[in-house]
């Protein structure tokens, strides 16, 4: 006698089929979600990768890619440490502000302070940046503050603290200010590059961050951002360069990483429109203050002093040396008249 099942051999099998399919279908749909996320992003070697596949099966005409282009290699840096990115916006450049220029001004990288060739220098979309391994930030970044910039359309919204991938050694983690008591405080600040969103979300790199007490960063360093973009704005666009104090035996914050905390932040700005130029410097404590912008305003001489930065080292020398000894009456003059 033969046993003769009840329920349908065939058809459970034809079920189990579908169920596999379903699956294999899921494992493609999450292969590709990985591969955009591995290539950071970038559609370029998803949709190569699909078209492929479709030319496999017979889903259609493919586009052909470039002879001798590779979709599926990562970007590479280009530049000094800049990650390549697709559509970058054109960014306007200080030549096309409407001014006159100095000579000195058309050097290749006017704006940064003094470096070495040893140096860790990290240049993005819109700021460059001296990285501080010992410290895990940088101990200044500098750019050009154009009204472009700022009169974007770019939103802070959606924009997420990230590490910096061009900081060889490893940047600092989010984490690391986490229940520190310290604001990820930025160096160049997300309100500076409207001009795109990408050159926003490159201010949320930790590179650019540096712990800053809440009254600090939240209160007159919010307040010195918005009237440096208020001068640059009647200026028609300044030179900015920022950062830390940095010296040894800082207290650090970080379970990861010992990120010091600085116990002064510093601003210097340069105006140029020839035949006029000026240069203002301003050193703070990293604490609250309800003091007026004026009473930190300081010879650029003496931040210089106390961070050991040259800054606009391609100035002619006395040019560079009556700039930076100018006391605060004639600075603030200067600067606050208007």
């Amino acid at each position: 006698m033969f046993f003769n099942p009840r329920f349908n051999t065939r058809k459970y099998a034809r079920r189990g089929f579908r169920l596999r399919g379903n699956t294999l279908v899921l494992l493609f749909v999450f292969f590709l979600i990985g591969l955009f996320l591995h290539y950071g992003g970038q559609t370029k070697p998803v949709v190569a990768f699909w078209n492929d596949v479709r030319k496999i099966v017979g889903l259609g005409p493919v586009r052909s890619e470039k002879e001798g282009s590779n979709p599926y290699k990562a970007p590479e840096p280009e530049g000094n440490g800049d990650v390549a990115r697709d559509d970058k916006p054109d960014r306007p450049s200080v030549s096309t502000s409407g001014k006159t220029l100095f000579d000195f001004e058309k050097q290749a990288n006017f704006i940064l302070p003094a470096y070495t060739s040893s140096d860790e220098i990290i240049q993005h979309e819109g700021y460059t940046l001296r990285f501080r391994d010992e410290y895990k930030q940088a101990d200044w970044v500098a750019y050009p503050l154009l009204p472009e910039e700022i009169n974007g359309d770019a939103e802070r919204e959606g924009s997420r603290f990230v590490p910096d991938p061009a900081v060889r050694s490893g940047s600092a983690l989010p984490s690391d200010y986490t229940r520190s008591g310290y604001d990820r405080g930025h160096l160049a600040p997300a309100g500076d590059f409207k001009f795109s969103q990408q050159m926003m979300q490159e201010t949320f790199f930790m590179s650019n961050m540096s712990p800053q007490a809440p009254d600090f960063n939240r209160g007159v360093w919010k307040e010195l951002e918005e009237q440096v973009r208020q001068w640059a704005l009647r200026d028609n666009g300044l030179y900015v360069v920022t950062g830390p104090v940095l010296k040894a035996g800082l207290p650090t914050i970080g379970k990861q990483n010992e990120v010091s905390v600085p116990q002064k932040f510093y601003k210097v700005l340069l105006y140029c429109n020839k035949p006029e130029i000026r240069m203002i410097g301003f050193l703070l404590n990293n604490k609250g203050s309800n003091s007026s912008l004026k009473q930190f305003v300081v010879p650029v001489d003496q931040i210089e002093q106390v961070t050991g930065i040259d800054f606009f080292p391609k100035l002619p020398d006395d040019l560079e040396r009556k700039l930076e000894s100018k006391g605060r009456s004639e600075m603030a003059e200067e600067w606050f008249s208007n």
